[in-house]
């Protein structure tokens, strides 16, 4: 029986000019190149059943382990693994080939991984690289700064509530953070450039600004499921992440007597805008120099986190192909 991390060498023998092949079992997906006969088991982060231009059923796949993620594609199938199946763990083999500058696999074999197949879930789930513990005690110190005592209660409250998912839940499915932790990271590097603004910038609040950047985000620890399923829970798509977190906002409003509606207002302003655009989902623009801060952090960290992930593991400056996110070809720069 072959284990997660197992890894051996099978040459079959061809007869004849047949070459030999290598079949690599257990190889992280951070390590798969084109060419790469690959053999061993993923999580199944995503899969939409589709069809082809010809009518003929295939899966489209996402698989993920705690190096990254790949396409997957496979061709002529209808089952019986599916989209209900995301978040389980799918013994895979196939063939690695180049699509539009990245690597995707093309799957020949697929099964749900049983339990005489012992595989640790755990470490094919993605976790943040920063130390969580310390970043918590970031967030916590920066909170304490917080002068206003209001600002600095509803924050308190908030991590009261919430610290266990605040800790662990990803701050997307895909896309950026989408990783165990990666919430709590893209909260400690939205605070860290907000505290650069508010330095920068002496007319903004600071206590504002702080308090939107600890919340902006809440509303994911409902918005999604806790790995390894990771997926919108029902609230999470019917209300969405910045509709759930003015609600969280507001109940630890409630729970701080006296609590003055003004600041309040500007608060949940700051939340309900930081997307920036109607058509990015936030349901007003930003009205507050605080709100555009906080927009244009959430905005960095995103798309830098999103260029690290794409960037990862590639050592040339070999162009990737287009991205459909960035709407341009990508590649590394020479000194990076």
């Amino acid at each position: 029986m072959l284990f997660v991390n197992e890894r051996r060498k099978i040459r079959p023998l061809r007869a004849g000019r047949k070459r030999f092949f290598i079949m690599e079992v257990g190889l992280s997906i951070a390590q798969m190149q084109r060419g790469m006969d690959v053999e061993g088991f993923y999580l199944l982060k995503a899969a939409f059943a589709k069809v082809t231009a010809s009518g003929k059923p295939f899966l489209s796949a996402v698989l993920a382990d705690t190096s990254g993620t790949i396409e997957a594609k496979i061709w002529d199938y209808s089952g019986p693994i599916g989209e209900r199946d995301v978040g389980k763990v799918l013994k895979v083999r196939g063939s690695v080939s180049d699509y539009r500058g990245m690597p995707q696999l093309t799957v020949d074999k697929l099964r749900l991984a049983e339990d005489n197949d012992r595989v640790d879930v755990s470490k094919l789930v993605s976790v943040a690289p920063i130390d969580r513990e310390a970043g918590y005690d970031e967030v916590k110190a920066l909170v304490s700064t917080i002068e206003d005592a209001d600002y600095r209660a509803v924050c308190e409250e908030m991590l009261r509530r919430h610290e266990a998912a605040f800790r662990t839940i990803p701050a997307a499915k895909s896309v950026h953070h989408g990783f165990c932790g990666g919430l709590l990271e893209h909260t400690v590097s939205i605070l860290n450039l907000c505290r650069y603004y508010a330095a920068a910038y002496d007319f903004l609040s600071a206590d504002l600004l702080y308090a939107a950047a600890l919340y902006h985000d809440i509303g994911k620890t409902k918005e999604l499921s806790a790995f390894p399923e990771n997926d919108y829970t029902d609230d999470g798509q019917l209300l969405g992440h910045i509709v759930i977190g003015v609600e969280m906002l507001d109940e630890a409003i409630r729970a701080i007597p006296g609590f003055p509606p003004k600041l309040a207002s500007e608060l949940k302003h700051c939340i309900l805008s930081h997307h920036g655009e109607l058509e990015y989902g936030s349901p007003k623009k930003p009205a507050l120099a605080e709100a555009m801060a906080l927009n244009l952090a959430d905005m960095t960290d995103a798309r830098m986190q999103t260029m690290k992930e794409i960037l990862k593991d590639k050592h040339t400056t070999e162009w990737l192909g287009y991205n459909r996110l960035f709407e341009s070809n990508l590649r590394k720069s020479s000194l990076s």
